[in-house]
């Protein structure tokens, strides 16, 4: 088993994923996590899985503060037809999530996507009262943009404790992340492995803006880092993840497959070189491609 490393927050480096984990997968394959050494959990209300998430942190026999629990509230979405929630409603959901996690508390609450539009206010402050009154230790949000940011910081509200957005060599976002490392807001990095030609393939899965010309380039057999997995003897995702983690963000697999979730954790045997991490700043393609509406830092005013 291996260890964790730690980051801001005390928050393990290398996180589980769990999104499009279904009901009956989530808890054998968060089990076979943490038993592998994974002590960050990340699941959402949305993901519709925290009941099995929750069953298998119980039955870890790990004791509840080795394990780093992140989950999210979906705020509501007008122009998707979805009820915007309010400040009550916010915090009725965090209890509702706490109640399927089985737990007293969460260690990190995030406001899972910026568009509430003007709610937006209203459910951080409510972020902030959960967290004075001790059912999140750390709060934050997913997928906010520097303008989102500067809202709160305008409206005199604390800055959240991390901001959970895609990252990856195609979508490095160097003006919120140089704002996120100003403000002391931790980077926590979704989406590690777009670049990999079978990212989200073997699900089926059509709903991200990957285009062709992606897939065919991460099936090259002399991709970018097709050859640095080869130079350090590791995988194409180990590398991606290896990535993230340099750049000082956590990152959060996701795999049901024991080998891979075993792989996924296995970053720290490894450096990438200075030369190599030159060439990946030079990768960037803009915007995030895991949302099929569109990178959710661009999309919501």
């Amino acid at each position: 088993m291996l260890t964790p490393v730690f980051g801001p927050m005390g928050i393990p480096q290398v996180g589980f994923g769990t999104y499009k984990i279904d009901e009956a997968q989530a808890e054998l394959s968060v089990s076979e996590a943490l038993s592998a050494g994974y002590r960050h959990i990340d699941t959402a209300e949305g993901y519709r899985n925290e009941a099995r998430v929750g069953r298998a942190i119980a039955h870890s026999g790990l004791d509840r503060d080795e394990i780093f629990v992140t989950t999210k509230l979906w705020p509501g979405n007008a122009a998707w037809g979805d009820h915007v929630k309010t400040h009550d409603d916010t915090l009725r959901a965090l209890d509702d999530s706490l109640s399927r996690l089985g737990l007293d508390d969460v260690d990190l609450y995030l406001i899972h996507a910026p568009c509430a539009g003007e709610r937006r206010l209203e459910q951080w402050e409510a972020l902030l009262e959960a967290k004075s009154g001790g059912k999140a230790r750390f709060v934050g949000v997913s997928n906010f943009s520097v303008s989102h940011l500067e809202q709160i910081r305008k409206a005199g509200l604390p800055q959240p404790d991390a901001n959970q957005i895609e990252l990856h060599p195609w979508s490095q976002k160097p003006a919120l992340t140089r704002y996120l490392h100003d403000h002391g807001i931790t980077a926590i990095a979704y989406s590690s492995l777009v670049p990999l030609a079978n990212w989200r393939i073997s699900t089926g899965l059509e709903d991200n803006l990957k285009t062709e010309e992606m897939i065919r380039e991460g099936n090259r057999e002399d991709s970018d880092f097709r050859v640095m997995a080869d130079k350090y003897g590791v995988t194409e995702a180990q590398v991606l993840l290896r990535w993230g983690v340099q750049k000082g963000y956590a990152v959060l697999p996701k795999s049901t497959s024991p080998e891979r979730i075993r792989q996924n954790l296995d970053l720290f045997s490894f450096e990438i070189d200075p030369e190599d991490m030159a060439l990946i700043d030079t990768m960037d393609r803009g915007q995030g491609v895991a949302w099929e509406a569109g990178d959710p830092t661009e999309i919501f005013e």
